[in-house]
């Protein structure tokens, strides 16, 4: 047997007394795509940030091509044929793509002047190296989260790695562009280089992948080879236990009165005439392609669209577009599609993020009660197990699970009549995406009216009662739960309408989607 080619040895790492990774020994073979598998807070994250030098183990080590390393930079890493793509999009947001992609390397004339001609061309070079096209003067920050995970990728790919470590690459992309990036990794296998795959989702991993391992609660658990890999087996190894498909208990229930009542919701550019209702005990998927307006419509009725026009009710009554601050008066919650930058303070600790949406009923004589904020914060943290060291731990020592949890805390601490969920277990493992779905079923049953946003069409067709379908900024469709599958859903998003599947042309536009 070849020795691996990337190896490392009882790795351990531990973050403010909480083990990430306890004693971990893994061999990968050169040209591999190893696939990564493992609960939120497993340590899978946490191994690939120590190969690509973000983090150095507290006990262990590891050698590359027969030859250890200690990286003690992601530099080093670099410099040693390392890259690595992050769940977490890390970018200067009011600098360019092309000053993005050229960070730490920037092109010169005379060796003085900054040569932007170059700069260009370079980035240009480095995207359309993976199939995208992009104006590399438009500032970071006006990109969709798809587009910024693209440039991520780009600019990873464009150090001409030996190794690649893709963590959740996909969980912002649409379905063309993870396409894209599969025959992108296709291509880089055939080329030798060595990728690790991080991913919770199965499909991806059993198609990429020569062989899977697993962490649970940091420590190795066992890897399968492409002819073992069943999502039993893999759901065994991640949580000592299958897991069944969950189906909620709320339908067994009535809905109620009409809470939300949208006409003629309108944002130019974004969305218009979008109409719609939601009932107590009620939860409407909305499915679309990325860019289809689906966060836009979640957005503007919680009032962060100012240019939002059109009528929306909660409980018949009018409610002011474009403040937030009347929209949880009356009863609205948002979870964004983006729990870093919109969903949480990461520097803060998980008590003080809990109690973030319920400030105004904490103060008493412009003194915040802090009694009172520990006692609702620990009621949420333990009803949603969040793990985590303690309620004063920072939220950014926390997996994407528990941050996710953390936010959802948030708004359950506020309660109110109306809960939009937008894309609530993107980067989430099957246990934790178990536990959130049973979470917003309890919500409907409840009486609450949720709004459920996911461009995972199975959960979105799991959980609702109907679900409403966004094309290019319009309401294309409404199907029941009876009539809504993936293809009848893909249909709508494709344009080719609700068909019986007689049409070879119209079913090949949709399974292109698929």
């Amino acid at each position: 047997m070849a020795e691996p080619f990337i190896q490392f040895q009882s790795i351990t790492k531990t973050f403010g007394g909480v083990t990430a990774l306890n004693d971990v020994t893994l061999g990968i073979g050169r040209g591999e795509c190893h696939g990564l598998m493992g609960e939120n807070g497993a340590g899978k994250s946490t191994l690939g940030k120590v190969l690509a030098g973000i983090h150095r183990p507290d006990a262990g080590g590891m050698s590359i091509g027969g030859m250890r390393h200690e990286f003690h930079s992601p530099r080093d890493a670099i410099r040693a044929g390392v890259a690595m793509v992050h769940q977490e999009l890390a970018f200067c947001p009011d600098l360019s793509v092309a000053e993005n992609l050229s960070l730490g390397r920037y092109p010169r004339k005379f060796g003085v002047m900054l040569d932007r001609e170059e700069m260009a061309r370079r980035a240009e070079k480095l995207l359309a190296a993976i199939g995208v096209q992009l104006d590399v003067w438009q500032n970071m920050s006006e990109l969709s989260t798809a587009q910024e995970q693209l440039v991520q990728i780009a600019a990873a790919v464009g150090t001409n790695p030996q190794i690649l470590v893709f963590d959740e690459p996909t969980s912002s992309l649409a379905e063309t562009d993870a396409q894209n990036l599969f025959r992108l990794i296709e291509e880089l296998k055939t080329r030798g280089i060595t990728m690790i795959y991080v991913s919770h989702r199965m499909p991806e991993l059993f198609r990429m992948c020569d062989k899977i391992s697993v962490l649970r609660d940091g420590q190795y658990v066992g890897t399968l080879a492409r002819g073992e890999m069943t999502p039993d087996a893999v759901v065994r190894m991640m949580i000592g236990r299958s897991v069944a498909e969950y189906f909620p208990h709320y339908l067994a229930g009535k809905t109620g009165a009409t809470v939300l009542r949208v006409r003629n919701l309108t944002s130019p550019g974004r969305f218009e005439n979008v109409s719609f209702e939601v009932k107590a005990g009620e939860i409407v998927g909305f499915a679309g392609l990325v860019g289809a307006g689906r966060s836009e419509v979640a957005k503007a009725i919680f009032g962060l669209d100012r240019r939002a026009t059109g009528d929306v009710e909660l409980d018949g009554k009018p409610l002011k577009l474009g403040s937030v601050k009347d929209s949880m008066r009356a009863g609205i919650g948002l979870v964004p599609e983006d729990r870093k930058r919109q969903g949480c303070v990461l520097v803060m600790p998980c008590q003080a993020n809990i109690s973030l949406a319920i400030l105004d009923r904490l103060r008493r004589f412009a003194l915040l009660n802090r009694s009172k904020e520990k006692q609702i914060a620990t009621k949420y943290f333990e009803q949603l197990r969040v793990k985590a060291s303690s309620l004063a731990a920072p939220v950014n020592s926390l997996s994407g699970g528990n941050q996710q949890k953390i936010v959802l805390a948030k708004w359950l601490a506020r309660g109110g009549r109306l809960l939009i969920v937008d894309e609530p277990t993107r980067g989430v493992d099957v246990g934790a995406k178990a536990a959130i779905h049973g979470l917003i079923d309890e919500l409907a049953q409840q009486g609450f009216a949720v709004i459920l946003i996911s461009s995972e069409l199975p959960e979105v067709i799991n959980l609702s009662t109907r679900v409403l379908v966004m094309r290019e900024g319009r309401l294309v469709g409404e199907l029941p739960r009876a009539d809504a599958t993936q293809e009848s859903i893909l249909r709508l998003m494709a344009g080719v309408g609700k068909h019986s599947g007689t049409n070879r042309e119209d079913k090949s536009a949709a399974e292109n989607f698929l």
